[in-house]
């Protein structure tokens, strides 16, 4: 079980350097999603809604009704069939008017479940305060709410839920159109990826323009766009986004100690050293033991504590690796002599800290 445990536990990732698509390194400046928000009610609730304390969604249900030609105080309403939701969604660049995009609806009052509700149509804004899209339909929840009273089960998140394709849009956002001179941004911003993205664009367009590219700084490049597709820009990127380029990966052991999982290259090495890790076991219980006297006696029933302490020491066990060792050979090594995953992450520390590890560490 031990082994099985740690084959999955260490996840062997993919070389170092491997070829990938431009589009999956770099990103046009400009060309990016835009986040839309808005408030919105959700009726149809199963007596779930919020509740007389939330003061706003009364307030807006009677602004609602209002609105449709319907009058009534908002200290009169006691309906909880209705809940005040955030409603949130990301627009896509070029997103044409009729479009559809998916949106979540989160309670923010004290809604305790929003299973089977109707969000009632909701203006999306951008940051600048216009309406990109409006919002409407029924609200899908990955969870649910079972029970009554004390006896309740709850899986997951009922407060929160998507409407796939639930908002159309109403005008297309700011997006930068392209110019003569395309700026690209690196999405993980490193020197050798931007100089290796440099090389495979000037070496594709010799042709046509030598020197297209330029790195700016590790971040960003700057691309000319050719004559011969100076009106035909769209196919000029898409031939740019399929290019293909060693992007450069950083040498890194991800440690998640909460829930004990390593994600590490194989490749990683490791300086020739030996690894002695034993564990010691420190065990103290206490039992209650009750005296009770004899019938129609004197005494007093008295309640005594024996403490017990155990103490187990493991056997120390020893690893050797060798020059030119890699993290691939210390996990089969610890595999072999039975190691959990937690002793795999307390070697890795260590050998961090003795500096025999040749990789950047990182606990999450």
């Amino acid at each position: 079980m031990k082994t099985r445990a740690l084959i999955g536990l260490a996840c062997i990732l993919a070389p170092l350097y491997a070829a990938t698509r431009l589009k999956e390194v770099v990103a046009i400046e400009g060309v990016r999603d835009n986040q839309l928000v808005g408030y919105g009610i959700v009726v149809g609730l199963n007596g779930t809604g919020d509740k007389r304390q939330t003061v706003f969604s009364a307030q807006s249900l009677a602004n609602m009704l209002q609105r449709m030609g319907v009058t009534v105080a908002p200290g009169a309403i006691l309906v909880r069939n209705t809940a005040s939701v955030i409603v949130t969604a990301n627009l896509q660049p070029f997103a044409q008017p009729g479009t559809k995009v998916d949106v979540t609806a989160a309670a923010i009052g004290d809604a305790t479940n929003l299973q089977g509700g109707l969000l009632v149509l909701t203006p999306l804004k951008g940051p600048d305060g216009k309406v990109y899209a409006m919002a409407q339909g029924s609200v899908i929840t990955g969870g649910f709410v079972a029970g009554r009273g004390g006896n309740t089960t709850i899986s997951n998140h009922p407060t929160a839920g998507r409407i796939p394709e639930g908002a159309i849009v109403e005008q297309s956002p700011p997006s930068a159109i392209p110019g003569p001179v395309l700026r690209i941004q690196v999405r993980r911003a490193d020197f050798t990826t931007a100089s290796r993205v440099v090389e495979v664009i000037n070496k594709q367009f010799a042709s046509l323009q030598p020197e297209l590219a330029h790195a700016e700084n590790s971040g960003l490049i700057t691309v000319k766009v050719p004559p011969e597709y100076e009106k035909r820009s769209v196919e000029f990127i898409a031939q740019l986004e399929n290019l293909q380029v060693d992007a450069a990966r950083s040498i890194k052991v991800i440690i998640n100690e909460r829930t004990g999982t390593v994600v590490m290259g194989k490749d990683i090495r490791i300086a020739p050293i030996s690894i002695l890790h034993g564990g010691l076991t420190v065990e103290i219980q206490t039992a209650y033991a009750v005296s009770q006297p004899e019938a129609f006696s004197l005494g007093k029933t008295v309640v005594t504590p024996q403490t017990s302490v155990g103490v187990k020491e493991n056997p120390a066990k020893n690893v050797s690796l060798k020059d030119g060792s890699s993290v691939e050979d210390l996990v089969r090594a610890l595999t072999a002599i039975g190691s959990t995953s937690r002793d795999v992450i307390a070697v890795l520390q260590s050998l961090r800290a003795a500096g025999a590890l040749d990789a950047e560490v990182e606990v999450l």
